[in-house]
């Protein structure tokens, strides 16, 4: 497999991933926690991640919790290949395209690292039916670097792939 053709099958299957994702945390909303899987993520301390994990657990969504951070798994690993591989391809290229491949390679990673532990985090946690500070501030403390770089990622690929074709038609 070409590193272009693992590009385009990870990223492409990681944003179905995400979709998918997104679409088995939205009955995580509930009144008691309003943000849903936003909530558990940014929770910072035990007490929070227990409050949360109950209001689920009373609503009948603890398993749907689970499925749903099990799937945010999928999504990490198999996007951020892809951004960490179409950085790579698009760093082979010259110009400001190489510049943008190389930044959305060292955002992918950071995006797969910062998210897996951030994930990781919660599921134990959820798992145990107890939220544990450490883990729960760990997840929070991580929260904003993860989507800053999958935002960043996201939007570089879109950049550099329209760099790429804009700079072919010039020569």
């Amino acid at each position: 497999m070409t590193l272009e053709r693992g590009f385009w099958l990870f990223w492409l299957g990681g944003l179905l991933a995400f979709a998918i994702t997104l679409f088995l945390h939205l009955p995580l909303a509930i009144p008691e926690v309003p943000a849903g899987i936003g909530d558990h993520q940014a929770a910072g301390t035990a007490a929070e991640v227990d409050r949360i994990q109950h209001a689920w657990r009373s609503a009948g969504l603890w398993n749907r919790a689970a499925v749903a951070m099990l799937s945010d798994l999928v999504f990490i690993v198999i996007y951020g290949i892809g951004a960490v591989l179409g950085g790579m391809w698009l760093g082979r290229h010259s110009g400001a395209v190489r510049i943008v491949g190389l930044l959305v390679a060292i955002a992918g990673a950071v995006f797969l690292i910062t998210d897996l532990t951030e994930t990781t985090a919660e599921i134990v946690q959820l798992w145990r039916f107890q939220g544990d500070d450490g883990m729960a501030a760990l997840a929070a403390g991580v929260r904003p670097i993860k989507m800053v770089t999958w935002i960043a990622s996201f939007l570089g690929i879109i950049v550099g792939l329209l760099l790429r074709r804009f700079s072919r038609r010039a020569a």
